[in-house]
């Protein structure tokens, strides 16, 4: 069906005889295939993801793609009120909406609601799995709506994809989950998540001499590799290496008895003192980055930055692994009939032996400084 933009601009084409640049004399058809092919070039997407830190860096990919197929349409990224400096100055979008979920969430759900109407969106492409996004996105008044068929409103959306989570090893990717949202519009070539630090955030910090980050809290505790570990791990790494503990404010306590008590001597605590551009930025030179399966490790694969990721209640076969050229998997070696216990970890250990954070260190510095 053509929509009133099209009818004003077909009709314009019967004053038209040209349609290439060499101002050929060209037939109507072909013209009229040349007007529709450009007017699918700018469309408006509004791309949706509320959830985590990690998971608005895994949608990244859905801006790099729908800029490839698509480079004079806008583009424009939904995300939760905290997250928005992830995409400070990102080129390739034309605005950041924001949702505040916790206060009156609710009402900042029906003004949202109205601002994304009056966008008038071509797409809607929602990869948060949960009924707030689902709303926004059933009720956006966009011309077509995509989104897991986990979502409990899914049913209202023009079209849904299945959104399946595996335990084993031929498990799909997120970002790849990811994607299959757009596959239809673009491709299906995999590509990773993208960050854009501009350069005051690489000047942030500027290290003297090789150095590596450590990013030792997480918000779950199952997922966090324990602070004896850390301690152990740089006990062995070298002495020449400056090390930055990394993390949010709340983790400052952390990294601070991580800093007590280990052996190593070069050691600067960054918690609570950089942005997320520029802590990424930061981790796109170091010698390594070790991380527990957290959002600092997509930082990594964002900016292809060395990373080795200590995995504890969870599994990489879950999707959430790293995607680094260099890049390293540590997991137990115990067999544990209780791995992987959930999907986002626990505050305590089910069982209360949290052994699957029983890591062999050796093994983790020989293979990350051969």
């Amino acid at each position: 069906m053509i929509n009133n933009v099209e009818t004003r601009l077909i009709a314009s084409l019967h004053y038209l005889s040209i349609c290439d640049y060499d101002f050929a004399p060209c037939p109507l058809p072909y013209a009229f295939f040349r007007f529709r092919l450009s007017l699918r070039l700018l469309m408006k997407f509004l791309i949706i993801q509320t959830a985590f830190i990690g998971d608005v860096v895994l949608a990244t990919p859905l801006i790099e793609k729908l800029r490839q197929h698509y480079p004079d349409s806008t583009i424009d990224f939904l995300l939760r009120k905290g997250n928005e400096t992830l995409l400070t100055n990102h080129p390739h979008l034309s605005q950041v909406l924001i949702l505040d979920k916790k206060e009156g969430k609710y009402k900042n759900l029906l003004k949202l609601r109205n601002v994304i109407r009056k966008e008038k969106y071509d797409y809607v492409i929602n990869l948060q799995r949960f009924f707030a996004s689902g709303f926004l996105t059933a009720f956006s008044g966009a011309k077509h709506t995509i989104g897991f068929d986990k979502n409990p409103l899914s049913f209202l959306f023009s079209e849904s994809v299945k959104h399946i989570i595996s335990t084993q090893d031929t498990g799909d990717h997120e970002v790849k989950r990811n994607l299959s949202l757009i596959s239809k519009l673009t491709d299906s070539e995999f590509i990773r998540p993208k960050l854009y630090p501009a350069e005051a955030d690489f000047k942030k910090v500027i290290p003297t001499g090789e150095y590596i980050c450590i990013a030792p809290a997480s918000v779950w505790f199952t997922k966090q590799w324990p602070a004896d570990k850390w301690i152990e791990l740089m006990d062995k790494l070298p002495s020449s290496l400056t090390i930055y503990l990394m993390g949010a404010k709340g983790d400052i306590p952390l990294c601070e008895l991580i800093k007590e008590q280990t052996k190593a001597i070069k050691i600067e605590i960054l918690a609570g003192k950089l942005t997320f551009l520029e802590s990424a930025a930061l981790m796109k030179n170091a010698r390594m980055n070790y991380v527990n399966d957290s959002a600092p490790l997509h930082f990594a694969s964002a900016m292809n930055a060395p990373v080795a990721a200590m995995y504890c209640s969870t599994v990489p076969a879950f999707g959430f692994g790293p995607l680094s050229d260099t890049s390293f998997v540590f997991e137990t070696t115990e067999i544990l009939d209780c791995r992987p216990c959930g999907l986002h970890g626990y505050k305590s250990c089910p069982k209360g032996h949290f052994r699957c954070s029983l890591i062999e260190i050796d093994s983790v510095v020989a293979q990350t400084f051969k």
